[in-house]
């Protein structure tokens, strides 16, 4: 065997295990382990936390429409913002249909994220998205409820940021989740797309 071949095998082989961990890891955080039926995803549940109002707001808030979910945080400088300017797009992309689902972002950083902070940042956005806070306490619970990674990571300046999960989750008119649910397309073939859980 010459020197280029092995090379090969050696890249094909360290490639072959770094999808073989993105799939397992994609799978362990969507819950599909290859089951089906009741308990095959354990995504999702109830949760009590307050709306950008100020007012109690909790799953059962989301019951009888689909709706899409995002964990992040206001200070977030890149990812945060791009998704929920995406998701602004898709409800401009439903027209009418924005009212028959929801699109609700909760935060990871609730130390920093009041409701009035909340309610701030996503006047930006498409009205449709309601913003999600809560004490520690009850972040905590929603985030192992959607099987949400979140970790302060302190910054050299003193203050920190977090790193955490960017799945934007899709679950059902009963609150089941569906899938991770994309919106690296065109905000018209996502909303066709979301269209077929209303």
């Amino acid at each position: 065997m010459t020197t280029r071949t092995s090379h090969i095998l050696l890249v094909m082989s360290a490639f072959l295990a770094g999808l073989v961990i993105f799939l397992g890891i994609f799978l362990f955080a969507t819950g599909n382990f290859g089951g089906s039926g009741p308990g095959a995803s354990a995504i999702g549940g109830p949760f009590k936390l307050i709306d950008q109002n100020g007012k109690p707001f909790t799953d059962q808030d989301l019951k009888g429409k689909p709706f899409l979910i995002f964990f992040g945080y206001t200070h977030c400088p890149d990812v945060c913002p791009t998704t929920l300017f995406e998701v602004s797009e898709l409800m401009n992309a439903l027209g009418k249909d924005a009212d028959r689902t929801k699109a609700v972002f909760i935060t990871v950083d609730p130390e920093r994220d009041t409701a009035a902070a909340m309610k701030d940042y996503l006047s930006s956005f498409d009205p449709h998205l309601i913003g999600a806070t809560g004490d520690r306490k009850s972040i905590d619970a929603a985030e192992k409820a959607y099987r949400v990674y979140a970790k302060k990571i302190p910054t050299k300046d003193g203050d920190y940021s977090m790193d955490h999960t960017a799945l934007v989750y899709l679950m059902d008119k009963d609150g089941r989740f569906v899938a991770p649910f994309s919106l690296k397309r065109s905000p018209e073939a996502a909303a066709a797309d979301l269209r077929k859980y209303m």
